[in-house]
Parts: structure tokens; sequence; C-alpha cells
């Protein structure tokens, strides 16, 4: 049991909430015209014996009460609610962690955009079609890393994505048999290691790069996976033939090595092949990417456990309330001093 955790059932209702410094905004500018108005009038020293009554707090004071009331029904409007439970919920689902390639050879434009902009689509339209898995994320260049966990907050998926590139990484590379190895240890699993024959199939590798592989042995990696029961897939993104790598994203100036040629990425179809071959997965060229979900379909789906917060207790009516009572508040406010309370003279003036 947790208690406390506050949501809100109409969350885009928030956005109301951009109306208060539109309102405050307004009242400076009224303010201003107002000075503005009295020293055409005359030396605002002068007139302000002309209004002994007028009052400048009751300004200050009227905006602060609708602007905190305004807020607070927004608040109200927004469904806020507070969770009393914590429970567990199964689901059918399937895990599947997708390892993406940040190496500089991914600003190739050989694909439109570019090689990573047009893997970022993939995997945005992937997410999109996912219902009750999970999904984690692994960047990799010379080092693997882990972008966010394997979960089922796809926004929070897709949040990172955007993020991602080849400036987040410290070492150049294509290091795929690290992002293999490193997803494998990101699977959840039991106590006892799970043995390839008493595995479930319902566990995926997604490699999306253009194979360059320069750092370690990719296919020892992948039957490391396959003895777990993962099966892997790998998307090859790029041209076989060969392009030039841009400097920045979009420009005509183009990476050069040492002694001045230009570099060149390929795509390593065979090396891609190889890897999926041992993973026991498919190669799917970027072209047929259709055929991915195809076969992530074919994956067993199995019991995943989801911890979800129930038996909301609406809150609604105390913001609502407090906000109402606060602009009720303002509107007894008058903009000239109250004759009674000049009266009590309780500073004896």
């Amino acid at each position: 049991m947790l208690e406390g955790i506050m949501q809100f059932g109409q969350q885009y209702m928030l956005w109301g909430l951009l109306a208060v410094p539109a309102v405050v905004a307004l009242y400076l500018f009224a303010l201003r015209r107002r000075r503005k108005n009295i020293r055409e009038y005359g030396d605002p020293e002068l007139t302000g014996y002309l209004m002994p009554d007028a009052s400048i707090s009751a300004y200050r004071w009227k905006i602060v009460l609708l602007v905190s009331g305004l807020a607070l029904l927004v608040i109200a409007a927004a469904g806020p609610r507070v969770g009393s439970k914590l429970k567990e919920v199964e689901q059918q689902g399937r895990e599947v962690i997708i390892a993406l390639d940040v190496s500089n050879s991914m600003l190739a434009e050989d694909v439109r955009p570019s090689r990573i902009g047009r893997a970022k689509q993939l995997i945005n339209r992937m997410v999109d079609e996912m219902e009750n898995d999970r999904i984690g994320l692994i960047v990799f260049a010379g080092d693997a890393y882990t972008q966010i966990p394997i979960t089922d907050d796809y926004p929070s998926v897709k949040m990172f994505l955007e993020t991602s590139g080849p400036d987040m990484v410290s070492r150049q590379g294509t290091a795929i048999g690290s992002a293999i190895e490193l997803a494998i240890r990101s699977f959840p699993t039991d106590d006892e290691e799970i043995e390839k024959e008493n595995a479930v199939s319902n566990k995926a590798i997604i490699v999306i790069t253009d194979g360059e592989n320069h750092e370690d042995d990719a296919i020892a990696a992948a039957d490391k996976a396959s003895e777990k029961g993962i099966r892997i897939f790998t998307v090859g993104i790029g041209d076989p033939s060969g392009v030039p790598i841009p400097v920045t994203p979009g420009s005509n100036a183009k990476r050069r090595n040492r002694d001045g040629s230009v570099v060149v990425s390929k795509l390593n179809e065979e090396l891609l092949m190889e890897v999926a071959q041992a993973g026991e997965g498919a190669y799917i060229p970027v072209a047929r990417i259709n055929s991915l979900m195809e076969e992530l379909d074919n994956l067993q789906r199995t019991d995943l456990k989801k911890k979800v917060y129930a038996d909301f207790t609406e809150r609604y009516q105390y913001f609502a309330g407090f906000g109402m009572l606060l602009l009720v508040i303002e509107s007894l406010i008058r903009l000239r001093k109250n004759p009674l309370i000049k009266k009590l003279n309780l500073f004896g003036v």
C-alpha cells in the first residue's frame, strides 16, 4: 500500500495554467497605463492628494487573488486524484530491447533524412504499434550504454530516443557485440539461469545499424543470446556501395582520414546476416522493415506483471472550493480605501 501519489485524470487541462502569466501581463500593462495617465494629468505626488481614497495595495491583492483562484480552478478541472493502492496486473506481452547504432557513420545520408534519422522514425513507429509489451533502448558506438531500461512507459522511450545521437558517446566505433551483451544483461531474469530448452521465446533484441563492426565478436555475443532463448533481429540501414559521411548533419563537408582521404561508410549486410542467424532471428533490410513487426508477432506472448495505482480518490473539490473562495474575496475588495477601517485609526494617525 502506498499513499499520496498525485495524478491527473485530464492532464491536458493543465495547459490552462498558461493563462496565468497572460493575466499577470495584462494586469501589469493596465497598471502601467494607469500610472501613465496619472502623470499626464499632473504631478503624481500632487494628484495623490486629489485621490486620498485610492488604494494601490488593493490592486495588488486583487491580482494575487485572481491569479491564484484561476490557477486552482484549472488544477481542479484537470482532475487531481490520489492513488491509494499499488497492485500488480498480469498482461500478455513481449520484452524487446532495441540496440541503436549512434556512431558517426550513422550520419550518412544515403537514406533520408539520414541513417540515424531513419532509424529513429522506425523505432517510433514500432513503439506506436506495441501494446502491453515492454521495451528498452540501448545506444552504442565504441561502447554500449543503457539509454532507458526495459519499461512499458512508451512516452519516455520516445523522449530518450529523441536525444540519442553520436555526441552522447565518448568513444567512436561500432561495438555490436558489446551492445548485445548489455541487452542480455538488461532483461529481467529469475535467480536461476535460463536454459535455452526451458526458455520461453518472448524476448528479442533488435540491432539497428549499418553493420560496420570494428570492435568485438558480434557473432559470439549472438550465440550467447541464443543460448538464453533470446532471439536477435538485425536491421541494416545504408548503401552497400558506400557513401561519404558528413561532418555535421546536412553539411557538404565530409569526414576524412588522417591521410586526407574521404571516409566512406558501407552497409555490411553479410555480418548482419551472420549475427541474425547466430541469434536465431532474421536480417531485415530497411526497405522491408514492415516484416520486422511480423517477425515480432511470432514471439510468444507471456504473462508480464505490471504495477499500477488503483482506487483513486478524487481531490478536485478542494482545489475548486478554495479557488472559488479566492475569487469571491477578490470581487469584494474595493479599489478605494474602506472608510470603516480608516475610522478605526489603528495606528493612531
